[in-house]
């Protein structure tokens, strides 16, 4: 792998270059394909469309990993079984699920926690709190950006190459069998050929045109949680080389997050997980879903749509002082007033129709013992749409409310694949010499919805497999 360049120089490089295994990415799938091609004896090279700030993907802003285990651990709380992740799965799902692939995925993720951590990734002691993920995820140390650095950090250290700034723009393939990939750099665009390909380069989110074919005019309204470099190029690419894809273009990892947030790249700190502790109404000042349907880390995922079918996909949480340090705090402050009715007003919304919603919801929540890490029993009776647990009255001033609206983590039309992470193809069989890891193919174990931390266990689960496929077929 001689005349690679892994930072931006002037001096003129070789257009053409030979490797082992190419990943096309840069965030945990990638790596982890990376890293095990390697160990594998493969020669690897990562290209990473997005410059080395921003390297990683959406895994900069992840915190944590859902891995099945027997036993508490130094990071667990307690056993999570393969069944039980199953049937959590298959909740959130709904059923649209391959549920082989989930099955292997879930199987595979008990050895998964030990194998990250011999690549240098470090843990902290598990959380309490709101998330209660305590027993079922494990969190990175210093977060994904830490996770991150700490696998480049190994992956360096064992002679794989990094090109940054260096998109794909086109990829020769033929039958099933790629051949090489055009690199667009700074220097000008290069031809890699490989034996092997692993294309982990995430979702298409980024590409708002894209996601408007499948959501229409609304879709300009959502926010992107995540990296601007998620545009789907390189899913674009296999697609038109023949490449079976799985998922629905409409579905996605979407959650309720601040407003205020910036379109692009916000991150975990514009998500809000204050929805269980009071009632969300929309522009009308109307509530339209249950808020208390489940614990956070099996529904949360579930309110970016919610609001996203809302008009001017908009909407707003109202809560009391009872709440406001039960929760992780937002990059942005709350709206405070000292009644309901000027909370209303500060949020610009129809203050008789949500000073009746509130005064609604008041007169129909029973009382219950409060606890908001289990299913409790503070319910409404006789309210449409109810609120089954964790109802309490909004009565203790002064009041507060957050503006929400979608906020996209990753999409899940992807590439097909089997259980040795190999694409499938439109004419049948699969692809010779090409994988696929991560948020690209993550559509086949999530037709839709989402638990917390599945996305790791996805992409570091099939990224190991991958990266062992492609070298295995580059040294055959």
């Amino acid at each position: 792998m001689r005349g690679f360049q892994t930072t931006r120089k002037a001096e003129p490089i070789d257009t053409q270059a030979t490797v082992d295994v190419l990943v096309a990415g840069g965030g945990n799938a990638a790596l982890c394909a990376a890293i095990a091609a390697r160990r594998a004896g493969a020669s690897v090279l990562v290209v990473e469309a997005a410059p080395k700030f921003y390297r990683g993907g959406n895994t900069r802003h992840t915190r944590n990993i859902r891995c099945a285990h027997d036993t508490a651990t130094d990071t667990l709380t307690g056993p999570y079984t393969e069944d039980e992740f199953w049937d959590d799965l298959l909740k959130v799902t709904g059923g649209n699920t391959d549920e082989q692939l989930a099955r292997h995925t879930i199987a595979l993720s008990k050895p998964m926690l030990g194998w990250i951590r011999q690549q240098g990734v470090r843990f902290q002691p598990s959380l309490g709190g709101t998330l209660s993920l305590g027993r079922t995820n494990s969190f990175f140390l210093g977060g994904g950006r830490a996770m991150l650095n700490a696998l480049y950090l190994t992956a360096e250290r064992l002679g794989v190459e990094v090109m940054y700034d260096a998109p794909i723009v086109a990829l020769d393939i033929e039958d099933g069998r790629f051949r090489s990939a055009t690199v667009r750099t700074p220097q000008g665009e290069r031809i890699i050929r490989a034996r092997a390909l692993v294309a982990a380069a995430g979702g298409f989110e980024a590409n708002i045109e894209w996601m408007k074919e499948g959501w229409g005019e609304i879709a300009g309204n959502f926010l992107i949680r995540g990296t601007p470099y998620n545009r789907g190029d390189v899913l674009k690419l296999l697609m038109g080389a023949g490449v079976q894809t799985i998922g629905d273009p409409t579905q996605c990892h979407a959650v309720a997050i601040d407003a205020r947030a910036p379109k692009f790249d916000g991150g975990i700190i514009t998500r809000l997980d204050c929805v269980v502790f009071g009632i969300v109404v929309n522009r009308n000042g109307e509530r339209f879903y249950d808020e208390g349907e489940d614990v956070w880390p099996k529904r949360y995922a579930i309110w970016g749509r919610l609001v996203a079918k809302q008009p001017d996909q908009i909407a707003w949480i109202i809560f009391d002082s009872s709440s406001r340090t039960m929760f992780m705090p937002s990059l942005y402050p709350p709206v405070e007033a000292p009644s309901i009715r000027e909370l209303a007003a500060k949020l610009e919304l129809p203050v008789e129709t949500v000073t009746k919603t509130v005064e609604d919801f008041n007169a129909a929540v029973r009382p219950g013992t409060f606890d908001h890490t289990v299913l409790d029993d503070c319910r409404t009776e006789g309210l449409l749409p109810p609120k089954s647990h964790w109802a309490r009255r909004i009565v203790s001033p002064p009041f507060y409310g957050y503006p929400v609206r979608p906020g996209i983590t990753f999409t899940y039309l992807g590439t097909r694949v089997d259980r040795d992470a190999r694409m499938q193809m439109r004419r049948g069989g699969g692809a010779e010499n090409m994988f696929s890891a991560g948020e690209i193919m993550a559509g086949n174990v999530l037709g839709q919805g989402y638990a917390a931390g599945i996305g790791m266990t996805i992409g570091s689960v099939f990224g190991k497999i991958a990266g062992e496929g492609a070298a295995q077929h580059a040294r055959g």
